[in-house]
């Protein structure tokens, strides 16, 4: 079991407690875990797996952090609420820079994201990054879920520690 005391060698920094709570895991998984994904022919079905568990605690968090807010008005005004507050509790920053066509995309920009900040920002490890991305994929997939928005979340790393997250607005 991860202690805060305890330092993370390779892996990404702790993620906020409350995320710990909720998670299925008391851990997010270990760098080597991850490290260990690339070497596996079933790598497409952990990182699968990493997005799945993600999620799950993405709807937990949802639940938790809007149990007392007032409805939102539109979509718009859920991806704020995800840039600005959801972001905050779970990475303690808010989202860089949010853009949008207006016609349900929406481009989620976060250039000191902490999953990858204690990765070397050489080129060799950004096939890597997309392990350390999907947790997060889901987590933004399943809290957008729970408030009522069906979603496809991809992630995009061209330098480290910077990334890009697409979110396309799944129409009903």
């Amino acid at each position: 079991m991860f202690l805060p005391s305890q330092g993370w060698p390779l892996s990404p920094p702790p993620i906020h407690p409350d995320l710990l709570a909720a998670s299925p895991s008391p851990q997010f998984p270990s760098a080597s875990y991850l490290t260990s994904l690339g070497s596996r022919p079933e790598n497409g079905r952990c990182i699968t797996k990493l997005e799945n568990m993600g999620f799950r605690v993405g709807q937990g968090l949802i639940e938790r952090f809007t149990k007392d807010t007032a409805r939102f008005k539109d979509e718009l005004d859920i991806m704020k609420f995800i840039c600005k507050d959801f972001w905050t509790t779970v990475f303690k920053k808010q989202i860089d820079n949010l853009r949008t066509n207006h016609q349900g995309i929406y481009v989620l920009q976060d250039n000191k994201f902490r999953l990858l900040t204690q990765m070397s920002a050489g080129k060799q490890y950004l096939e890597h990054a997309s392990k350390y991305l999907a947790f997060t994929c889901g987590l933004i997939r399943g809290g957008l879920s729970n408030l009522g928005i069906k979603s496809i979340v991809t992630a995009e790393v061209s330098s480290m520690p910077a990334c890009k997250f697409q979110v396309m607005i799944q129409k009903l």
